[in-house]
């Protein structure tokens, strides 16, 4: 029996043309990040609704705010494996099934502790969704489109944020707060059937599990018009040693290791509390009820905007001082939203400034972050990195409901400040890579 050809399947992929088969692949991300990011963030623009209808205040809120992103954390742990195990596909509607579940369920909580247990569990969902659909997203793109293919994958989740913000208004008078959490599950449930017929498996994964048939069929679709051999046999190449936070913290990888786990985890902290609690700072301030949405939409609407020509242009930049730039212009605009006041038209000017200062970052930090590491470690570099901010989000909402109670919204964005300034100070300390953009 004749062996095939043996095909490098990432080299397949970099000579192919991107065709209409992907665009379907990364439009199918889209909308799963699209469901996340509303339900990521409904307990954001439901917050004021949710404090009034419990009887709490922004303290209160805190233990739930804080459920949902550290079931976060933790479905991405847990997601992950799941879909180097069996297949980004099933990982992913798995997650989608997961928070689509218990975000219907939400709407029928009644205490402070079903809330808890009930954002946990959605957050779960949420966070092992994302990993695995930007991995399969950048597993169907040619390097060549990979980041832009990762972004627009991503996408969705200011976007959801945008959409949730925009109904809130509407949904909340009308049906209550439970109104938002029965939309954020019942259309991902809805699309769930779509999403099974039509969500591919990873190429990758075939590839690695020696399912050649099935591999070769799908890349027939990919590229209809130039399929691969009958006899071809796709190969991966030779998966890096895996290198643990012992590698990183090696005598040469340390001062930079510790710098950009700093700079990760400042961040996070200050883009997170700002994004679960903007609405319920300016209600604190004055702003109604019925418009506090209005605040997640700017500040997800503008991060949108400013991020799109901003990864666009961060190859040709030096990133760390972009970075460094950034966090210097979101101190400047939190301690301005400090002294805003109830001034609305300035208030919501700086918030949609913050979308680009404090959001714009987390696009730029990823290319510090592989910038610094030799090949060997840049895997493990990243994902670290990465873990770090998450435990970063959890911090930011969690402190911001106790910042907001106790400080009212001026403390708030005065405390805003500080680990902004702390992440500067963190990115400041980065020295120097042989390689890779600065």
């Amino acid at each position: 029996m004749s062996v095939g050809a043996r095909v490098d399947l990432p080299q397949w992929f970099d000579q192919a043309r991107f065709g209409a088969y992907q665009v379907r692949v990364v439009v199918l991300c889209f909308l799963v990040t699209t469901f996340d990011g509303f339900d990521t963030q409904a307990i954001a623009f439901t917050g004021p609704a949710l404090a009034q209808a419990l009887g709490v205040g922004p303290r209160g809120l805190a233990p739930i705010v804080t459920a949902g992103v550290a079931g976060m954390a933790l479905g991405a742990v847990l997601f992950g494996p799941l879909g180097d195990r069996y297949g980004r596909r099933a990982a992913v509607l798995w997650a989608t099934a997961v928070f689509g579940v218990f975000s219907l369920l939400t709407a029928f909580a009644s205490s402070i502790e079903q809330l808890m247990v009930l954002r946990f569990l959605t957050g779960i969902g949420m966070g092992g969704a994302a990993p695995n659909v930007y991995t399969l997203a950048s597993e169907f793109s040619p390097a060549r489109h990979r980041g832009l293919v990762m972004l627009v994958a991503g996408l969705g989740l200011p976007v959801g944020a945008i959409v949730g913000g925009l109904i809130a208004g509407s949904v909340i008078p009308a049906w209550g707060w439970q109104g938002v959490f029965i939309l954020g599950g019942a259309a991902p449930l809805l699309f769930l059937p779509l999403l099974w017929a039509l969500f591919p498996e990873s190429p990758y994964y075939l590839a690695r599990r020696d399912r050649q048939s099935a591999l070769a069929a799908m890349l027939a679709r990919v590229a209809p018009s130039a399929p691969p051999a009958a006899d071809s046999v796709f190969t991966l190449p030779e998966a890096p040693t895996r290198a643990g936070a012992s590698a990183l913290l090696s005598p040469a990888l340390r001062h930079n290791t510790l710098a950009i786990w700093g700079t990760y985890f400042f961040n996070w902290v200050a883009w997170f509390g700002l994004v679960l609690w903007i609405p319920s700072v300016l209600t604190a301030a004055g702003l109604p009820k019925d418009q506090a949405g209005l605040a997640t939409v700017t500040l997800n609407g503008a991060a949108l905007v400013f991020m799109l020509p901003l990864a666009w242009l961060l190859p040709k930049l030096p990133v760390r001082r972009v970075i460094l730039w950034l966090l210097a212009g979101a101190v400047v605009v939190s301690l301005l939203l400090a002294q805003a006041g109830s001034r609305w038209g300035l208030v919501f000017a700086l918030v949609g400034l913050s979308g680009l200062f404090v959001g714009g970052p987390q696009i730029a930090l990823n290319y510090l972050a592989v910038s610094i590491y030799p090949t060997a470690v840049r895997a493990s570099g990243v994902g670290w990195a990465i873990g770090m901010g998450r435990v970063g989000t959890v911090v930011g909402g969690a402190a911001g409901g106790f910042v907001l109670e106790d400080f009212g919204p001026r403390g708030f964005f005065i405390a805003l400040a500080l680990p902004l300034l702390a992440a500067g100070l963190a990115a400041l300390a980065v020295r120097r890579a042989d390689a890779g953009p600065r």
